[in-house]
């Protein structure tokens, strides 16, 4: 199991298929695992992709239509019934509150997981955890509806061969990561002179919007961009009438914006042929390039150089 991966519970939008359950995107980062819009059937999702629900530590929705959220209560039910001992963090517009207090408690159950309810008002930080600094933006939608992104913090790589030189080994390479100098024999050891470094990764998730500003300041420099592509560019029309973007608009976006693994999903059903998205987005975007489908697992890049 990759250390860091989007696991794809569910691909279409408004309407599910036979083939596309309704949103749901949970995302593995080194122990932490963070669950974006999981709409109707998402519990199910999870138990066929083998996903526990104790993998969740946070929950963010992008807005309150129904399949971006109506699988939140068999969630949170669920959570319970497994007895997930950590708190669980739920992050949503906070316009929808009433929405998200009807999910949270929309059956009677034995109410036993700690769900933290934090809201999001606006754009910026929400939180500092431990895979990263986790931001909001909103976007451009009929209902308030928020972006968001994971950046990790830049960090350095060590050097074997500067190591070796420095007679830096086993657990002194790590107090040297830590404490920043290292006294060797009669030679004091920097940590800047035996590494180099290392940008932290970036994830962004896109969900439903037109084009704003919120769009290409998420995907900035993305390792991993999750975002809509509900039309193509024959219906640019109705995608910009309903809020959404279209698989070239997407693509064009990754590409400026330097998305190394772009990742399109939230299909509208009136499409047949999953190849034509990709088609389309070929025309913008010539790097890593996947056109979702559910269950499906994708690996978050190696890090560059």
């Amino acid at each position: 199991m990759a250390a860091r991966e989007l696991v794809v519970l569910g691909t279409a939008s408004q309407a599910p298929t036979r083939t596309r359950n309704h949103n749901g995107y949970l995302l593995r980062w080194d122990g932490r695992g963070f669950l974006f819009d999981p709409g109707e059937g998402t519990q199910r999702q999870m138990l066929l992709a083998g996903v526990p629900s104790s993998a969740v530590h946070r929950i963010l929705l992008s807005h309150f239509h129904g399949d971006h959220c109506l699988g939140l209560p068999g969630v949170v039910q669920r959570m319970s019934l497994d007895g997930v001992a950590h708190p669980v963090v739920a992050h949503y517009p906070a316009s929808g509150q009433v929405f998200f207090d009807r999910l949270r408690h929309a059956t009677p159950f034995a109410d036993l997981a700690e769900v933290r309810e934090e809201p999001v008002s606006g754009d910026g930080r929400l939180a500092d955890d431990p895979a990263g600094v986790l931001e909001a933006c909103r976007l451009s939608h009929p209902v308030e509806s928020f972006g968001y992104r994971l950046t990790e913090p830049d960090g350095v790589r060590m050097l074997p061969d500067r190591l070796a030189g420095a007679g830096v080994a086993g657990p002194d390479v790590g107090r040297l990561q830590r404490e920043g100098v290292l006294r060797v024999g009669e030679r004091t050891v920097r940590l800047a002179e035996v590494s180099a470094p290392r940008p932290g990764q970036r994830f962004a998730f896109v969900m439903d919007t037109r084009m704003c500003d919120a769009v290409p300041a998420l995907a900035d420099r993305a390792d991993l961009l999750v975002i809509e592509a509900t039309f193509l560019a024959a219906d640019e029309a109705l995608a910009e009438r309903y809020g959404h973007l279209t698989a070239r608009r997407a693509a064009r976006v990754a590409a400026q914006a330097g998305v190394r693994t772009l990742v399109l999903t939230h299909f509208s059903q009136r499409y047949a042929d999953p190849r034509a998205f990709t088609d389309e987005a070929r025309e913008e975007f010539d790097g890593d390039l996947v056109v979702a489908t559910d269950l499906q697992r994708v690996p978050v890049p190696a890090r560059a150089g």
